[in-house]
């Protein structure tokens, strides 16, 4: 009697991927579908908070994924440069490591076997029967499935047929600019992350090979002129006192246009529901929301590894994803509250009182679930 389960994953980006290891993993057979003719990683740096690396330490890769990151902090200062203290909260609730997205999605891959994943092979729809689901991909060809997995990303395809009228829709205002560069040439000292004027924040953090990652925000955004570089630069004028912050300045105009990274933020509105009996979301496609937080991947491994913990070869896939969907909806509802009360905060130290709340919640969540479920 065949009891294999049968996973097909949508999204071959750092969710999709650490799905497919964590249904690998827990007995399944995976294959993972990416509309892209090869897997790349959109984006520069990406902080991965404790709960992401107690998932990957779970998945057997989690000594890998330390190796290619930088212990950093989490901690803000105003325009003067003075720390912002956050009273009643340790120095775990701020601890963070960054990583390069294109070197954690190739550790990925390699983990989850390229053997694995059908590239240039997008996601067309789905058609659910009693037993299996059957998904139509854009070279033409079909696979059934015990499970299907939308785990691609905020303007997911699958979930517009999961959830009609669920598109992603503008963070009204909201961009970002940032980029990763060699160090050379540049003193950068420390990390410093900075709560500015204007709606703008950002500033610079070390990565483990040298390089240095630099980041620019900004809330109620007015139109944009320039280039993206100076673009940046009009923002940077915001986070220090006087219009200058040296460092920032200077790493921005050393970064050459091509490199800089521009984006207006998007976010997925609140879901009915993220599963049917054979089809789940995971990561952005569930719950893309504000990246002022930085812990969209964190929570989107979280979702990876749970479906790997309620999956299992020959289970009961509707009740596993019920279960999923009961344990994550409420979850990411009280995410988004506390988002919203970073955002929303009155000056720099309730935004960074209000972060040391998120990041102490997600951290202390996270480990009184993985208590539960030993």
């Amino acid at each position: 009697m065949d009891i294999r389960t049968r996973a097909v994953v949508i999204g071959g980006g750092i969710v999709g991927l650490t799905t497919g290891l964590a249904l690998r993993r827990a007995g399944l057979d995976v294959v993972i579908h990416e509309r892209a003719p090869e897997i790349r990683a959109a984006g520069a740096g990406l902080g991965l908070w404790a709960n992401a690396l107690a998932a990957f330490d779970e998945l057997g890769v989690g000594e890998q994924v330390r190796a290619i990151g930088k212990p950093s902090e989490m901690y803000f200062h105003d325009v003067g440069g003075r720390l912002l203290d956050t009273p009643g909260f340790g120095e775990e609730d701020h601890q963070f490591l960054l990583v390069h997205r294109a070197k954690l999605t190739d550790l990925l891959a390699d983990a989850v076997g390229r053997e694995n994943i059908r590239l240039a092979t997008g996601f067309e729809e789905y058609s659910e029967h009693a037993d299996r689901v059957t998904v139509r991909l854009s070279d033409g060809s079909s696979a059934d499935a015990d499970v299907l997995v939308g785990a691609d990303g905020a303007y997911s395809t699958v979930r517009a047929q999961l959830a009609p009228d669920t598109a992603a829709r503008e963070h009204a205002g909201h961009h970002a600019w940032r980029a990763v560069i060699p160090a050379t040439g540049l003193s950068v000292t420390e990390n410093r992350l900075i709560l500015g004027t204007e709606g703008c924040r950002g500033g610079y953090v070390r990565t483990y090979d040298g390089s240095v990652y630099w980041l620019v925000n900004q809330f109620d955004t007015p139109p944009l002129t320039g280039t993206l570089k100076e673009q940046a630069l009009q923002r940077a004028a915001h986070l220090g006192e006087e219009g200058r912050n040296t460092v920032l300045t200077e790493l921005i105009s050393a970064t050459p246009e091509e490199r800089i990274l521009h984006n207006r933020i998007m976010l997925v509105p609140p879901l009915p529901h993220w599963v049917s009996a054979r089809v789940v979301l995971a990561g952005d496609a569930a719950h893309a929301m504000s990246p002022h937080i930085t812990a969209g991947a964190t929570l989107g491994i979280e979702d990876a590894a749970l479906l790997g913990n309620l999956l299992s070869p020959g289970g009961d896939v509707p009740g596993a994803l019920a279960a999923y969907e009961a344990r994550q909806i409420p979850r990411y509802a009280h995410a988004a509250r506390l988002s919203d009360a970073v955002e929303h905060a009155p000056t720099p130290q309730e935004f960074a009182q209000r972060y040391a709340e998120f990041s102490h919640w997600m951290l202390t969540s996270a480990r009184a679930q993985n208590a539960a479920k030993a």
